[in-house]
């Protein structure tokens, strides 16, 4: 059984509601578009601010900033990841043929080691807050390219 198959019977439950075409199609980018750009952009900028800030009380605010908003830009993306899928089999696309699904997988795999690292209590380790930070950016970066393969997509459909 494929993931398509999988996913069909709920996509089906999700189409039973009888939503407008442009709401399944453009529905899943708005929303993501979003997610992606506020709160990629605050939680980037302030684990960056809370990194090189001189002034200890400027970094543990901006650190707890980003400690606060992380983890639910997380789980929207998750959740969003799950209704972009959803979204391709309501639209009867293939979804492993997409490079916008391979980004998003690698983007989730990426925040959820984010995630482990942050969660292990790096903050006394040097080198492995480090790697956090700039695998961060990269992962910034790459959220940049989801949105562009995620907009050729739609526009293609």
């Amino acid at each position: 059984m494929d993931l398509y198959s999988i996913l069909e019977p709920i996509a089906d439950w999700f189409a039973s509601f009888n939503m407008p075409e442009p709401i399944v199609h453009w529905g899943h980018p708005a929303m993501m578009g979003i997610v992606l750009f506020v709160m990629g952009s605050f939680v980037g900028l302030t684990g960056w601010k809370g990194r090189l800030a001189t002034d200890t009380e400027v970094a543990v605010e901006n650190r707890s900033s980003h400690r606060k908003i992380a983890p639910l830009m997380f789980l929207f993306i998750a959740l969003g990841y799950t209704g972009g899928l959803l979204s391709l089999v309501m639209q009867h696309h293939s979804i492993l043929e997409s490079p916008h699904f391979w980004t998003g997988s690698a983007l989730i795999a990426l925040l959820l080691f984010q995630s482990i690292t942050s969660f292990s209590g790096f903050w006394g380790k040097q080198k492995l807050r480090s790697a956090h930070a700039y695998l961060g950016s990269v992962t910034l970066g790459l959220m940049l390219i989801h949105a562009i393969l995620g907009l050729n997509l739609g526009v293609s459909l």
